[in-house]
């Protein structure tokens, strides 16, 4: 997106990312040939979803990271980390599905307890990093073409809705599974699920239409407004499933 050559250390990133959304998409293979719920704590839309999740939002950081002001050593190392612990969560998720048992919020035995505490202290850092470069592009202007800067930052604004709503489901979760409501605990989620999802790719979708933009020939000025427009409606979308998920809570 920011990079149309990206140095090797980053290429190995988005290797990694498109590896996750390979896993994504084989496991709707699988669903397809295996059937059983779409929705549910036990499902293969797991891994489907969180693959392909995680790894277009893998490959989206790497290059809208590519505008911030940071140097190469710590963002290597930055993304570097966050590109283990997109790993781990699908990795996690993906081991949990095919045992058939729930990835979040399970603790019915030692191991299970494990995984779902490693997804969360996975998914803590995943919150620290995403915010650390959000606070970045807020600190200095990104670079780039005409309008890139405010989808930079709205994207990554709009994502901190995400991480939030996230971090909402899961501590929720994990007080209703310690009081002994493991049933309420998975269902509790349901309500923040599209305020999650809605929000968590506007870093994605916001910089990659500057980007389309700054392919065309229009002026500077009218990809701005263009830009600033994307990001009024997904502004106003956030809006309504936030809405939604409070009337719903």
């Amino acid at each position: 997106m920011a990079q149309e050559n990206p140095p090797r250390p980053y290429r190995l990133h988005e290797a990694t990312a498109l590896l996750l959304i390979l896993s994504g998409l084989v496991h709707l293979g699988v669903f397809a040939v295996d059937g059983g719920p779409w929705t549910g704590p036990v499902s293969w839309r797991k891994p489907v979803t969180f693959g392909l999740s995680f790894g277009v939002t893998l490959l989206a950081i790497v290059r809208v990271t590519a505008c911030l002001r940071i140097g190469p050593r710590p963002r290597t190392a930055l993304l570097g980390i966050f590109a283990a612990d997109c790993v781990v969560e699908v990795g996690g998720i993906t081991l949990q599905t095919w045992r058939g048992v729930p990835s979040h919020l399970d603790m019915e035995t030692p191991f299970d307890t494990v995984v779902s505490m490693t997804l969360a202290v996975g998914g803590a850092v995943l919150v620290v990093l995403l915010t650390v470069f959000a606070a970045l592009s807020f600190r200095h202007r990104p670079t780039g073409p005409a309008g890139m800067a405010s989808a930079v930052r709205s994207g990554f604004a709009i994502l901190l809705v995400a991480l939030a709503s996230g971090a909402a489901m899961i501590a929720r979760g994990v007080v209703l599974t310690r009081t002994g409501h493991q049933e309420a605990a998975y269902r509790s989620t349901a309500s923040l699920k599209p305020l999650h999802g809605v929000s968590l790719h506007a870093v994605l979708v916001l910089p990659a239409l500057a980007w389309l933009l700054s392919r065309t020939s229009w002026s500077a000025t009218a990809r701005r407004r263009i830009v600033a427009a994307a990001v009024a409606c997904y502004a106003a979308a956030v809006a309504v499933t936030a809405v939604w998920a409070v009337l719903t809570y």
